[in-house]
């Protein structure tokens, strides 16, 4: 195991625009709070991506049949990074799955034995990556200025969830 990584988690396109069915209100506040732990992680962060799954299964399917949007091969651009970290010479992992802490993550990140997270949306994706991680033994920090969720009560909501996994999760 390593030292301490950040990991950034779908910082995308449809999360900040205005006019997305799934626009998280306060992205520029966790866009900004992003933006200032990328400096003290500096070669030690790694960002993700959600990405629609090519051949849904099980859930998915009702998943996608409940957002179409999401497969529509017309809006594929909503799927990059935003501008401001697209632009970062970091390694990007696509997922098409709410929780990224897989296997490749942790090695890309070389194991790490602690994970500061960052991103979007508290109660999805930085939720789900959290429990994945803790569950595999990595102690996760979550930085709770630096995360939006899809409304204010949802991500507070999200953080008294994940504070209840003290102390292999904290929220900071």
């Amino acid at each position: 195991m390593t030292e301490t990584r950040l990991l950034v988690v779908d910082m995308q396109q449809v999360f900040a625009d205005a006019a997305s069915p799934w626009r998280v209100p306060g992205f520029d506040a966790a866009l900004a709070g992003v933006t200032g732990l990328l400096e003290t992680y500096a070669g030690r962060t790694a960002l993700t991506r959600f990405v629609p799954h090519p051949e849904p299964t099980g859930s998915w399917v009702d998943y996608y049949e409940a957002y179409p949007f999401a497969r529509d091969p017309a809006a594929q651009e909503q799927w990059e990074l935003v501008p401001e970290l697209a632009a970062l010479d970091l390694p990007v992992l696509d997922a098409p799955t709410m929780g990224k802490w897989t296997p490749e993550l942790a090695a890309t990140l070389e194991e790490p034995d602690t994970l500061v997270l960052a991103g979007v949306a508290t109660e999805c994706c930085v939720l789900a990556t959290a429990l994945a991680a803790s569950d595999a033994g990595v102690r996760v920090r979550v930085v709770a200025d630096a995360c939006a969720g899809g409304t204010t009560a949802d991500h507070d909501a999200a953080l008294r969830v994940l504070g209840a996994f003290a102390p292999q999760v904290e929220v900071v």
